[in-house]
Order: C-alpha cells, then structure tokens, then sequence
C-alpha cells in the first residue's frame, strides 16, 4: 500500500514537471547552421594502394557490406538519398557523382577510415579489406 502511493506521488510529480516544462517558452535564439566546407583527403591518402583493385569476388562483398551499412544514408543506388540522410547535414554524398568518382581509391579509403561528422569513422568497426572491397563496389556505381 505505501509503495503504490509512493508511486502515486511520484508519477505526480512527473507529470506536473512535464507540464511546466513543456509549457515555458524557451528563449529565441538565431541559429544559423555551419555549413561544411568541401571534403579533402590529404594528398598523403592518394599513396594509397588498393590491394584489391580488379577483384570481382571484393565487388560482390563490398555489395553485400554497403547494403549493410551505407545504403541507409547514401542509398540504394548511392546517390546519398538513404532515408537517414535525409535529416543529416551535410547530407551524404552522392557516390556515383564525377567528383566522387574521380577521387583516388585511396582518398576514398581514408575517408572511410577518418570520418567526417556526421559519418561516423569505420577505422575500427570495418576491417581493411572490407573498406577495399566497398571502394571496388562504389567503383561499380558511375
């Protein structure tokens, strides 16, 4: 019996907080976003080799990885439509763009790795060979 009024009470208490919460006006304020400046790799990035450079089995994987992982943000068919992206500033590249494209495999690759707000960095959560076997993939989206 004193535990239910004890929650009684505290519920109560919750939802006369979330009247008065909710119902101050919070202040104005001018807010104007940032916007991100372009995306460049270092020149260093363009050393970088693909060890997987025309391996067609890597394609099929890197499919297989983006489906999973990038296409909620650059979406089906890459061109950075996902249905998370679409809240997302800077919105997600569209990957079968030139500019994407003519980028080093390399650059793309420390891209991958680095991240970029609000691209997560996959340095550690997507090994080596999986980032290789999406750049092969991307490759495939021009």
């Amino acid at each position: 019996m004193k535990t239910k009024k004890i929650f009684l009470n505290v519920t109560l208490l919750g939802f006369i907080y979330f009247l008065t919460v909710g119902f101050i006006k919070s202040p104005q304020t001018d807010y104007t976003p940032i916007e991100q400046g372009k995306w460049v790799a270092p020149a260093s990035a363009d050393k970088i080799t693909n060890p997987l450079k025309g391996d067609i089995a890597s394609i099929v994987s890197g499919q297989k990885t983006y489906k999973m992982l990038c296409l909620v943000c650059h979406g089906p068919k890459g061109k950075g439509d996902g249905m998370a992206g679409a809240g997302l500033t800077p919105k997600p590249a569209d990957l079968t763009s030139s500019t994407f494209q003519s980028q080093s495999d390399g650059a793309i690759f420390w891209k991958i790795e680095q991240g970029r707000s609000p691209m997560p960095s996959y340095k550690t959560s997507i090994p080596e060979k999986k980032r290789w076997e999406i750049i092969n993939y991307l490759r495939t989206l021009k």
